[in-house]
């Protein structure tokens, strides 16, 4: 057993704060881990008291239902640095607790790309694993090499191949396993032959807009950050949790019959012949684009980002989403399924 002093913490908590929805809810015990020691330290007080913990990095991709947590790990392990290179790609590491956007752009400035298209998505880089962020025709596990955990039903370290993380669309194994692992240190592999991805969404048409033809990483990063600050809501003005549900995916055939009836719909091949719907559009479609329902409602800009007027609690959100979900598979019978992790 690890012995030492406790991490930095405080009791009965207000989480409001430490959510980008700015949902209330209160935490008995808010310890801040600052370090690999921190975590090790409170795994071997967990072992003794077994009691739930919710890790929180950002609190950006979060719903919070409002009953009090027993204790709460805010990550804020700090750090990063590049490792070297291995001929087709260079390796860097980041501390769970570093900001996503500023890590991206600190890569961008050092030199390595590759992670340009993700730039603006809140959160840190230990919650990027956990719910294998993506955007813009990438998602994380494409640049991904390894990461660093802390086992926190045992205390012990393990290092996590991208096999190991068991990553799907919007998922892995730490999506899968809340409150046993808690990551400390993440690290990418940034192709040294970089080439852009622009062909998905608005990016061409954004640089097209800027007379941008041949792109720099930057030049990407810029026009990728230019579209998420006209479509998603000011987080100092409206909390969210970001994009709410996950673009479905259907066979061929359902998708086939949805063309038929809505030539307009978006949709992208996936592997095994399957296609990726545009969830945005579908909820759109329902008339939920710029739509309240009590404090909360569809953000204006972005149909599939729900949003907090004010005042809202986690049931409102909840109910919001039901409302959604209930009229979109009556329209199209696509079942929508929640992004943000809700407890």
């Amino acid at each position: 057993m690890i012995a030492g002093p406790s991490p930095p913490g405080q009791r009965d908590a207000d989480l409001t704060a430490f959510n980008a929805f700015g949902l209330p809810a209160r935490a008995k015990r808010l310890l801040r881990l600052q370090s690999v020691d921190d975590a090790r330290a409170f795994a071997a007080v967990r072992r003794d008291d077994g009691e739930p913990c919710l890790v929180l990095g950002g609190g950006s991709n979060l719903v919070l239902r409002g009953e009090p947590l027993a204790c709460v790990l805010k990550v804020e392990i700090m750090g990063r640095r590049g490792l070297g290179e291995d001929g087709e790609a260079v390796i860097v590491e980041a501390g769970a607790g570093e900001n996503w956007h500023d890590f991206v752009r600190w890569t961008l400035a050092e030199g390595w790309p590759g992670l340009e298209n993700l730039s603006l998505i809140p959160g840190t880089v230990g919650a990027a694993p956990v719910q294998n962020i993506g955007a813009y025709g990438l998602e994380m596990a494409e640049r991904f090499d390894s990461l660093d955990t802390v086992d926190l039903s045992s205390g012990e370290t393990r290092r996590f191949d991208a096999a190991a993380c068991r990553f799907g669309y919007r998922e892995s194994l730490f999506k899968q396993q809340p409150g046993r692992w808690l990551i400390v240190a993440v690290r990418f592999r940034l192709p040294r032959r970089w080439r852009p991805l622009t062909a998905y969404g608005d990016i061409g048409r954004e640089l097209a807009a800027r007379g941008i033809a041949s792109p720099t990483p930057l030049q990407v990063s810029d026009a990728v950050v230019a579209i998420r600050h006209r479509k998603l809501p000011d987080p100092a003005e409206l909390g969210s949790a970001g994009s709410f549900f996950k673009n479905p995916v259907v066979d061929a055939r359902q998708c086939a019959t949805l063309l038929k009836a809505h030539p307009a719909l978006p949709h992208y091949p996936q592997p095994g012949g399957r296609k990726k719907l545009a969830a945005g559009w579908l909820v759109e479609q329902c008339g939920w684009k710029g739509r309240r329902l009590g404090p909360v409602g569809c953000h204006a800009g972005q149909a599939l980002v729900l949003v907090n007027h004010g005042g809202a609690s986690g049931a409102d959100v909840l109910r919001l989403a039901a409302r959604i979900q209930d009229d979109v598979a009556a329209r199209f019978g696509v079942a929508l399924e929640i992004e943000p992790v809700v407890t």
